[in-house]
C-alpha cells in the first residue's frame, strides 16, 4: 500500500488554515463570561443528531468526540470534512430586543487507515467562542462592551482494535489563541479596560467503545466513554487601562495561567444501536467538573458576580438511510436529535441552560461516496431561575464530507 501525495496536500492545507484559526463568528453576551462558549466538537452530521457521537462508529464520518471510533475506517479510502455555520439569533432583555447575523468555518478534520485495526484523525476544531457587542446609557455617561476571540484546537488523534469489537484511542491536540474583552465608558473623559488571555497549550483525551453483534451481525449494539483529565492551562492573562486624563496605557494585573486558570475534568458516555447500517439510534451524557477549575479575576474588572457551575448535556439523535445501494432518495439519510445542556457558566446565582432541536439530510453525491450534509437547528438559550437574557438561534450546518480513493496497491506488471 501507499499513500497518494493528495494526503501531503490535505495536511498541508490544515496547517495553512491555523494561520487565520476558525472563523466562525458568535453573538451573545453569555460568551463574555470565563472562557467564552465551549463547543463539543460534533461535526455536520452528529450536529443534526442533537451533538451525539460517544458511541457512534462507522467508516464514514470523522467523529472528534470519541477518538476510538477512528479504528474503523475502510482501508481504501481517505476522509476529509469540512463544515460551515450560519447563525440568526433573536435576544430579548426586559423589553429591550435584539437581532444578529454571523457565521462561519466551523470546523476542518481528516481521517485515513494507518494499518490494520488502526486509524488516524487530525483537523482543526473550536474549543471556545467570544464574541458580542453591546451598550447603554449610565450616570453621567454612556458604556459599551464588547468581546472577540476564542481558543482552538489542531489534533492529531489514533484509534486501535486491540481485539475484536473493542477499540481505543486518543486525541492529543494543540490548544491555543485569545480572547479580548473591552469595556469603554465615555463621560467628561473617555476610559476603558481590556482583560485579554492567550493561550498556548497542550491538551488530550482517550475514548474507548466495545460492539456487541446482534441478530448475526444484521444489529450492533455499540457503548462509548471518553475521559478528559483536569489541567491548568499555559499562557498568559492581564488587563490594560487608559483615561484620555492620562497620558499613559496601564497594564494590570498580568499573571501566567499557570495554577490560576483551569480545564475542568471531563467524561462522556453514549450508547447506539444499529439496524442492518440503515438505523442509527443513540443516547449521550456527558459531565464536566467545572465548579471545581480555578479561574483567576483579572484585575478586579471581571464579573464579580460569575461563577462556574458544574456542565452537563444530555442528547438523542437517530439516522435513517433507506437503502445505500438503491435510488438516490434511498441513498439520503435523513437524521434528527434534541438536546439539553446545563451550561458551566453562573450569573447573579443563575444558570445558563440550553436547549434545542435539530434536522439534517445527507446528500450523496453522484459517482462517487462524497456526501453533502445539510442541518437545520433551533436553538435557545436563557438563565435560571431568573431569566435575564432570553436569546433564540437558527443555525443552518453545511457539511462536505469527501470520501475518495486516496489508498490503493499497487499491482505488479
Amino acid at each position: 500500500m501507499r499513500i497518494n501525495k493528495k494526503i501531503i496536500a490535505s495536511l498541508l492545507l490544515t496547517v495553512m488554515c491555523c494561520a487565520t484559526a476558525m472563523a466562525q463568528i458568535v453573538t451573545t453576551p453569555y460568551s463574555k463570561m470565563g472562557y467564552g462558549l465551549l463547543s463539543d466538537n460534533v461535526s455536520s452530521i452528529q450536529r443534526s443528531m442533537g451533538g451525539v457521537g460517544y458511541a457512534m462508529k462507522g467508516g464514514r464520518i470523522v467523529n472528534v468526540m470519541n477518538p476510538a471510533s477512528y479504528a474503523d475506517v475502510d482501508s481504501l479510502t481517505f476522509l476529509w470534512d469540512v463544515g460551515i455555520d450560519l447563525t440568526n439569533l433573536w435576544s430579548k432583555e426586559n423589553d429591550n430586543k435584539g437581532y444578529s447575523f454571523g457565521g462561519g468555518l466551523d470546523y476542518l478534520t481528516g481521517h485515513f487507515k494507518i494499518a490494520k485495526g488502526m486509524g488516524a484523525a487530525f483537523g482543526l476544531v473550536p474549543y471556545s467562542s467570544v464574541g458580542y457587542s453591546y451598550g447603554g446609557i449610565i450616570d453621567g455617561g454612556e458604556e459599551s462592551r464588547s468581546g472577540s476571540g476564542g481558543l482552538n484546537q489542531l489534533f492529531v488523534g489514533v484509534g486501535y482494535s486491540p481485539i475484536k469489537n473493542l477499540s481505543v484511542g486518543v486525541n492529543v491536540s494543540y490548544l491555543f489563541g485569545s480572547t479580548s474583552h473591552t469595556t469603554l465608558i465615555t463621560s467628561s473623559s473617555t476610559s476603558y479596560f481590556t482583560r485579554n488571555m492567550k493561550v498556548r497549550d497542550w491538551n488530550t483525551q482517550i475514548g474507548l467503545q466495545y460492539s456487541l453483534p446482534l441478530s448475526q451481525g444484521r444489529d450492533l449494539l455499540t457503548v462509548g466513554a471518553t475521559f478528559q483529565p483536569k489541567k491548568s492551562f499555559h499562557g498568559h492573562a492581564w488587563g490594560t487601562a487608559y483615561d484620555t486624563q492620562d497620558t499613559d496605557v496601564d497594564t494590570v494585573g498580568y499573571t501566567s495561567m499557570k495554577g490560576n486558570y483551569e480545564q475542568a475534568m471531563g467524561i462522556g458516555v453514549g450508547l447506539s444501536y444499529n439496524w442492518n447500517r440503515r438505523l442509527t439510534v443513540e443516547a449521550d451524557y456527558s459531565f464536566q467538573k467545572w465548579s471545581d477549575a480555578k479561574y483567576l479575576p483579572i484585575g478586579g474588572f471581571e464579573p464579580q458576580t460569575m461563577q462556574f457551575d458544574d456542565r452537563w448535556k444530555a442528547a438523542v439523535g437517530v439516522q435513517y438511510t433507506p437503502n445505500r445501494r438503491g435510488s438516490y432518495v434511498g441513498a439520503m439519510s435523513f437524521r434528527a436529535g434534541a438536546f439539553y445542556n446545563h451550561d458551566y457558566l453562573n450569573y447573579s446565582g443563575n444558570n445558563v441552560r440550553d436547549y434545542g432541536a435539530s434536522v439534517g439530510v445527507g446528500l450523496p453525491a453522484p459517482g462517487g461516496k462524497t456526501t453533502v450534509n445539510l442541518g437545520l437547528e433551533w436553538r435557545h438559550r436563557e438563565t435560571s431561575p431568573t431569566q435575564l437574557i432570553t436569546e433564540n438561534y437558527f443555525n443552518i450546518t453545511l457539511g462536505v464530507n469527501f470520501n475518495e480513493l486516496w489508498f490503493w496497491k499497487s499491482r505488479i506488471r
